[in-house]
């Protein structure tokens, strides 16, 4: 299963960057191709994303884990997906670790991808490639909207 882990040390306290990754309202702040988030619930949101062609395309999840301040997981729901063609399974974690005395955060984003279909056959370096430019681009954006609030 390709598991794709990246850090970066954001210039904020913990608490400021739980109030942006602990609300799934900010998604569309900081994660690459996220247009909006609906249906949130305690448990629950969907992602309206926009494709590189400009259609819209709507993921949902369901919270697996909560730590306030600590670590969030959400679980993409697959079946009956377009999503279900090439993956059978979606998760992305976001832990946070005080850094420099408190005054920073360490913020580690991590996909854990299992792949179905024909992408399970030799796609998991490109898979692992593709993911990190996500993370990359989410930790970019993130720690814009931690920085600069909206």
């Amino acid at each position: 299963m390709p598991r794709t882990r990246r850090s970066r040390v954001i210039p904020a306290d913990p608490s400021a960057v739980w109030g942006v990754v602990g609300d799934p309202h900010n998604l569309s702040r900081w994660w690459p191709r996220v247009e909006r988030v609906e249906q949130v619930t305690a448990g629950a949101f969907t992602e309206v994303l926009r494709s590189d062609r400009g259609r819209t395309i709507r993921a949902d999840h369901r919270l697996s884990e909560l730590k306030e301040n600590e670590r969030i997981e959400w679980t993409q729901l697959l079946e009956g997906t377009p999503f279900a063609r090439v993956m059978s399974e979606g998760v992305t974690g976001v832990t946070l670790e005080p850094a420099n005395g408190g005054q920073a955060t360490k913020v580690t984003l991590e996909r854990r991808q299992r792949m179905s279909g024909m992408a399970r056959f030799g796609g998991g370096f490109m898979i692992r490639r593709a993911t990190s430019k996500v993370l990359d681009g989410a930790l970019d954006a993130l720690t814009v909207a931690v920085v600069t609030p909206a």
